[in-house]
């Protein structure tokens, strides 16, 4: 999801609006991909969020205050240094692209008033934090070489170059004749086509929704046109241009079914229906964008997450794999009465038969009750009594192996149980320190390699804290670490644990203060245990509740795992419309 760049034109004249003459107090880079810049106004201050995320390049003031990392990268170190304390002097579009030019004003040397440059190019995959001082590039968020890119390098110390110049045309400053003009030079393009090619900044949506509102079909040729269905497109193009000069927008955020964002713009989108679709309308850009994280979780955008994540679900997959293997060598172990049936006969006709002549011999078998006959291999190097302690060698092997192999299933699927606990509070992850109780816990159990350096200490990790309708707090734990400090510390006696039934997921616990629990209360915490499991997106997910002085942690257990008594049971159905709300508002949250 992220705005075309005719679309992030209105946002940019926001954020001028709002932070043009302010001074940058500090600045805070807490992962690989996002910058805070906070920003000083009269008896106010802003953070500005930049994002360079492939998926979802973003440029808003925002209320979320990240955690800021003990040692602070390279990148962030350089803005710092640069332009703490300067103040914007502006804050623009190159154009209609996807290029936002803050422009910086610090105290240089004799107290000269020096003017840096950073730029955020919010282009997909090529997304940039870019510093620049009269032209040339001071520092990239993402240095880019040769190697990476012949046309484009962008490296500290050459001069800036703007991304390649598309020969398109910016209807908010040129004619309107002169944008149809140049969509009939495409006589063998679709209306779409064409209206991408042709207007400078134009995304699929934005032209989507110039083609329906002038009543056409996204695949009519423009060598089907008339002047009259070109005198249509006229004038939505002039209305348009009439919205941004009134700067009358009314901001649109798309949801389809599955909550997941399907469009943004700065216009009402009469191309999505309201049957199928969600449409949510804001004051302005910011306050859609701000909204967006809420459907995107990119208020929690950690990447180190990605890291852990792939580490697991490797071990996951190890695991289950190993598991395999061991219950086909359990079944071939299982076999292995066989063997003993084989070497009682031999036991019992030995004396039928002379040592080294037959390769096998058959016999009645005195196991079976009509005495069917059995066929016996023989290895005619060795008597017939050293085949017959063969046998019995071989099966007193296997059914040793046996016990082995089923004390090591159980092993493996306890695990692997635990693996899938870890990745379930991986996605739950929300700041640097539920990274590092994740990252202490792997490397406890075993799935990272221990660490030799010594880090800078962080401050401990919090659980979410919600507040419900009725007053109470609810606290759901992000990890096994919290999972057990919540249920066997923090919680009292006659609070309410929740917690999805067999399915990995987070302890929940209503801080009921000795009060009565409603059932409206119960079934929508049962519904946010659900949403914080494994089994977040499925239906009728079943919810143990119990009242907390029936739970139990058996010694020597691994953290999360509790057992416990007299608990019922719920199946709930996460209703995001009415858990998101709650959830947004997570009262430990900056």
């Amino acid at each position: 999801m992220s705005l075309d760049g005719f679309s992030l034109n209105p946002l940019i004249n926001e954020l001028n609006d709002k932070l043009a003459g302010g001074r940058i107090d500090k600045i805070c880079q807490p992962n690989k991909q996002d910058i805070y810049l906070y920003i000083r106004q009269p008896g106010q201050t802003y953070i500005l969020y930049l994002s360079i995320n492939p998926q979802n390049p973003m440029a808003n003031i925002t209320e979320f205050q990240p955690d800021n990392p003990p040692e602070p990268p390279v990148f962030c170190m350089v803005l710092r240094k640069q332009l703490e304390g300067g103040r914007i002097a502006s804050i623009s579009q190159y154009g209609l692209d996807r290029m936002i030019l803050i422009d910086i004003d610090t105290l240089g040397p004799k107290s000269l008033i020096i003017t840096k440059t950073l730029i955020a190019e919010l282009m997909g995959k090529y997304s940039n934090l870019i510093l620049m001082q009269d032209g040339t590039i001071i520092e990239a968020f993402r240095r880019v070489g040769e190697n990476s890119n012949r046309v484009r390098t962008v490296l500290p110390g050459q001069n800036y170059e703007v991304p390649p110049i598309q020969d398109k045309i910016n209807i908010l400053t040129t004619d309107t004749n002169s944008f149809i003009e140049r969509l009939k030079t495409y006589q063998e393009a679709t209306l779409y086509q064409a209206i991408i090619a042709s207007g400078l900044g134009f995304g699929p949506i934005t032209a989507k929704e110039i083609i329906f509102l002038a009543g056409f079909s996204n695949d009519l040729l423009i060598k089907d046109m008339d002047e009259m269905d070109f005198s249509s497109i006229t004038n939505i193009i002039d209305e348009l241009k009439l919205m941004y000069q009134e700067k009358n927008f009314s901001p649109t955020l798309v949801l389809d079914k599955k909550r997941k964002i399907k469009a943004v713009a700065p216009f009402t989108l009469h191309i999505f229906n309201e049957k199928d679709f969600t449409l949510k309308t804001y004051a302005d850009i910011n306050a859609l964008l701000e909204d967006s994280k809420n459907y995107t979780n990119s208020y929690y955008n950690l990447p180190e997450k990605d890291f852990y994540r792939k580490t697991i679900h490797n071990e996951i997959n190890r695991l289950t794999k190993k598991e395999k293997i061991l219950t086909e060598e359990l079944a071939k172990a299982q076999k292995a009465e066989k063997y003993k049936i084989k070497a009682d006969n031999l036991m019992t006709y030995q004396y039928q038969f002379k040592d080294h002549q037959d390769k096998e011999i058959s016999v009645a078998n005195i196991y079976d009750e009509n005495y069917a006959p059995i066929t016996i291999a023989l290895d005619t190097k060795l008597t017939l009594i050293q085949n017959m302690q063969a046998y019995y060698k071989k099966y007193d092997k296997l059914k040793r192996s046996t016990q082995m192999l089923e004390i090591q299933i159980k092993r493996c699927q306890k695990d692997r149980e635990y693996a899938l606990t870890i990745e379930t509070a991986i996605d739950a992850c929300t700041t640097i320190a539920d990274i590092e109780d994740i990252k202490a816990e792997m490397i406890k159990a075993g799935f990272l390699p221990p660490e030799n350096k010594k880090k800078a200490s962080i401050a401990p990790s919090k659980p979410f804290k919600f507040a419900l309708p009725n007053g109470m707090f609810l606290f759901v734990g992000k990890n096994n670490y919290q999972n057990d400090k919540l249920s066997f510390k923090t919680a009292h006696s006659d609070d309410i644990w929740l917690h999805t039934k067999d399915i990995p997921g987070s302890h929940v616990i209503i801080d009921t203060k000795g009060d009565e629990v409603d059932e409206d209360t119960l079934f929508l915490t049962a519904q946010i245990a659900g949403y914080f499991s494994k089994a977040r997106g499925s239906s009728k997910i079943p919810v143990d509740y119990v009242e907390c002085r029936y739970l139990k942690k058996p010694s020597g257990a691994k953290p999360g795992f509790v057992i416990f008594t007299n608990n019922k049971t719920l199946y709930v159905t996460p209703n995001e419309d009415e858990i998101m709300p709650i959830i947004n508002k997570d009262l430990n949250k900056k």
